[in-house]
């Protein structure tokens, strides 16, 4: 089970909107389950239903049913060599967490996250959350199941008060090396890079992908599905509103070269001396 971004051949994805059946009918997905009846393309299985959303939601509860937590530290849960687990942390069933890493008081890791060796997380911080997906019904919102996990890569370190929502079906992982400041949000199935520094109170919407050594400035926030290349630096406070290339640095809302963007800014600074010019 996967979502459409991510799927591969053998997956099932499902599509309940007819902006995006022409991509779910030719993405890599073996079956789609789809709320139309439409000509199934060669290689594919299509599953009929009035509501996918709904009929998707019985696939993940049955394949991965809530199972409640019997005790803060799970039995199930593995734990490597020299990690330290500090007062009032709770660890979730299927839980994998490697060597020398350091857990602080109060966080909280959901079922069936996976920790590499050397990762520090510090206080209040909540890896394994449900991603923030809702279908809008006349009774109210009907919340998308998380099935996907949580996956932090060898040396990553987590400030205070992180929140690392998991993926739907597929893994929100934060790869070897990179730091996050304190109060930084990563939404469900976003992949972060290499050697990242993402800095306090950033916001990164689900489905992004962010490449090896890029840099997060404070109070930056993202759209969802888009990509920020390679080397990128992204200036605090700045809107990123769609995908950038990498090597470059960017400012502002919408974003652009931060360069570019400075020069508009100057040049707005000036408009009351121009206008009091043409004035006399």
């Amino acid at each position: 089970m996967n979502e459409i971004h991510v799927v591969t051949q053998g997956d099932i994805v499902f599509v309940d909107h007819p902006k995006y059946y022409d991509k779910a009918l030719s993405c890599a997905a073996t079956v789609v389950l789809i709320n139309k009846k439409v000509d199934c393309p060669a290689g594919k299985a299509l599953l009929i239903s009035d509501d996918p959303f709904r009929d998707f939601n019985k696939l993940t509860r049955f394949f991965l049913p809530f199972e409640k937590s019997k005790s803060a530290i799970a039995t199930s849960a593995k734990i490597g060599k020299n990690t330290v687990i500090q007062p009032n942390v709770f660890i979730g069933n299927n839980v994998v967490i490697g060597d020398d890493c350091i857990i602080h008081a109060n966080v909280s890791i959901y079922d069936n996250s996976i920790i590499g060796d050397r990762v520090i997380i510090h206080s209040g911080t909540v890896l394994g959350a449900d991603a923030f997906y809702y279908k809008n019904r006349p009774e109210g919102f009907d919340r998308l199941l998380s099935g996907g996990k949580v996956v932090l890569e060898d040396d990553v370190e987590l400030g205070a008060l992180c929140t690392i929502d998991r993926g739907v079906t597929g893994n929100t992982t934060i790869k070897k090396g990179t730091k996050l400041d304190n109060q930084v949000h990563v939404g469900h199935d976003t992949v972060i890079g290499e050697k990242c520094l993402i800095a306090s109170q950033t916001g990164i919407a689900g489905c992004v992908i962010i490449e090896d050594e890029v840099t997060l400035w404070g109070q930056v926030g993202t759209n969802s599905g888009i990509t920020i290349g390679k080397k990128a630096v992204i200036m605090g406070q700045t809107g990123v509103t769609k995908s950038v290339a990498g090597g470059k640095s960017y400012f502002g809302t919408p974003i652009e070269e931060s360069r570019e963007k400075l020069k508009q800014l100057a040049y707005v600074k000036k408009i009351p001396y121009l206008l009091k010019k043409i004035e006399e």
